[in-house]
């Protein structure tokens, strides 16, 4: 394995592969680094690391914006590649990632690590099943708190153009799962402010959502609510209603199905590292399963695409007024260049 970006993220990946003792060696990195967590790993410029002949898998743990020029050169380098989410800031990039990935017979998993939390695996299934009935209402609330210091530390957080903003940035997650969840979205419609810092981009969206189904939804996302408060994600059905937080069942109402335990999931409402980095093992370990037997890698790619659809349909509906049909996107965006690494 090889990881590119070892910051606070890269670190995390570090870790989980360090777990998986001989199924994964991390043979090269690029970026910040202590001996703890690289072990004998180098230090390399980024596409030294993609270019390295020994390196299989590609992890890329770089800022949002250079997500998916990375991808590409993994993936032309003949990598099979992991990239933290989102896969891309454009509809259109994303497409070019998937589309090189088929033609070259590899593999792209976007980190998703909260869909593999026991809570959301169960209530999945249930809605799977019909457990919950006729899905009628769906919410995700993504009430977060980052201070100044947080956008200083690194511009790209400042910057809708790289990747900022409370929605592209903190709320992907959630987004990611309420559409895991409640299936293909049809229409959006949003608003978005920059309403507690001073930087370029929003720190708080409002969208809602109309989901192929039927059902109706509503997504909030914003660093500007101190002190920060955990995630939740809220279902209802016509027969049962679920409202989970990080880690948290806070109502469990689903006829015939038990109330699942939770694992010891950290909050990232106040601290983006707190974490830990149980979910990424898990999803390393499904990834190296994966690829050990020739099966699909977990949150492939064409599913990672319609992640950043939805996510770019919110932000075109917050933009320009309108409602916004996240199928339709890709055809005419253009994409947006990255930072030089």
């Amino acid at each position: 394995m090889g990881i590119v970006g070892m910051g606070g993220i890269g670190r995390m990946h570090a870790l989980a592969l360090a777990e998986l003792g001989d199924r994964a060696r991390l043979v090269a990195f690029s970026g910040g680094a202590t001996a703890d967590v690289v072990g004998g790993a180098v230090r390399l410029a980024p596409h030294d690391v993609i270019a390295r002949p020994d390196v299989d898998v590609v992890a890329i743990c770089t800022p949002s914006g250079t997500h998916a020029t990375l991808a590409l050169a993994a993936l032309e380098a003949g990598r099979h590649v992991v990239v933290e989410k989102p896969l891309a800031l454009d509809v259109g990039d994303a497409l070019r990632v998937a589309d090189a990935a088929r033609e070259r017979g590899l593999t792209v998993s976007m980190i998703s690590q909260r869909r593999l939390e026991a809570e959301h695996v169960v209530l999945k299934q249930a809605l799977d099943d019909g457990a919950l009935g006729a899905l009628r209402l769906a919410m995700t609330h993504v009430h977060w708190f980052r201070d100044d210091d947080y956008y200083r530390a690194a511009g790209w957080r400042s910057t809708a153009a790289q990747g900022g903003g409370s929605l592209m940035n903190q709320g992907v997650h959630n987004v990611d799962l309420l559409r895991w969840m409640c299936g293909p979205v049809e229409s959006v419609t949003a608003q978005s402010g920059t309403l507690a810092h001073a930087i370029e981009a929003e720190d708080t969206t409002v969208a809602t959502l109309r989901f192929a189904s039927g059902a109706l939804g509503v997504v909030t996302t914003t660093t500007a609510t101190p002190p920060g408060f955990p995630a939740t994600i809220a279902l209802f059905g016509s027969r049962g209603s679920v409202e989970l937080g990080q880690g948290e069942v806070r109502r469990w109402d689903v006829p015939g199905v038990p109330e699942p335990g939770t694992g010891a999931i950290a909050s990232g409402a106040a601290d983006p590292l707190a974490i830990g980095h149980a979910g990424h093992l898990a999803q390393w370990t499904r990834i190296v399963d994966a690829l050990e037997t020739s099966s699909p890698v977990p949150v492939g790619v064409d599913d990672a695409l319609e992640t950043v659809r939805l996510l770019c349909a919110i932000q075109t509906a917050a933009a320009t007024g309108a409602v916004v049909r996240p199928a339709d996107l890709g055809r005419t965006r253009q994409s947006q260049p990255g930072p030089q690494l």
